[in-house]
């Protein structure tokens, strides 16, 4: 993806980070990011205008699991990256809608997230700028605390959970990117027109608690080795 100008270079920087956590966690699923997920789910399905945001690692590690997820809750589609050109912005779009995606948005951004002076503050109006609850695979710090200042519902899903992205966002799921997919889509179907074990599972979640749970599952696990 590198080669055909999909992902930035500096993309592969970050996937090493997310792989090495992978190891720390024994490359699977632990109890806290399970929570997360389930969070992650009902507040999707609470939304009024979610979004799933895409940038060229989340699209080359599993654009077919971000669709699915789109299509699941369903939401909007909005690709937004940090290295941004017209030709890797319409690369991307272009993949993902090869993959099967429809409407994605990104391509003429008609507004601007504050407070951030890349150009990942462009955005489109319909997709980022006006959504309640967003879902931010392979994220960087600066636009999850941006777009937690706007007042949305920021779902991060990165496997460091030391991150400033996992420390900023409102439900962050530390856990590998496709696993993570599947399991949210999972606890869509099994708690849709279930209001009231949707409210329970967002009352009753504690991110900051929940994020520290999973450090001391890391810890458990690297001491069993």
């Amino acid at each position: 993806m590198v080669e055909e100008g999909l992902v930035n270079p500096t993309g592969l920087i970050s996937h090493g980070r997310g792989e090495a956590f992978d190891y720390l966690m024994g490359e699977k699923t632990l109890k806290p990011s399970l929570k997360a997920e389930k969070a992650a789910a009902a507040f999707l399905l609470k939304a009024e205008r979610p979004v799933v945001c895409v940038n060229g690692n989340a699209a080359a590690l599993d654009a077919k699991g971000l669709i699915a997820l789109a299509e699941e809750i369903p939401s909007k589609i909005e690709v937004n990256i940090f290295h941004r050109t017209e030709n890797r912005m319409e690369l991307l779009i272009s993949y993902m809608e090869s993959q099967g995606a429809k409407n994605v948005l990104g391509r003429e951004p008609d507004a601007r997230i504050p407070g951030l002076t890349s150009d990942r503050a462009l955005c489109t109006k319909e997709g980022i700028f006006d959504c309640d609850v967003i879902v931010v695979p392979i994220e960087d710090g600066d636009r999850a605390e941006a777009l937690v200042k706007m007042g949305k519902v920021v779902i991060s899903i990165d496997l460091n959970p030391l991150s400033r992205t996992s420390k900023t966002a409102t439900v962050s799921i530390s856990d590998e990117m496709s696993r993570a997919l599947e399991n949210i889509i999972s606890f869509i179907k099994e708690m849709r027109g279930k209001d009231d074990l949707i409210e329970k599972t967002i009352s009753s979640y504690q991110n900051d608690i929940n994020r520290k749970d999973l450090i001391s599952a890391i810890c458990r696990f690297l001491k069993s080795q």
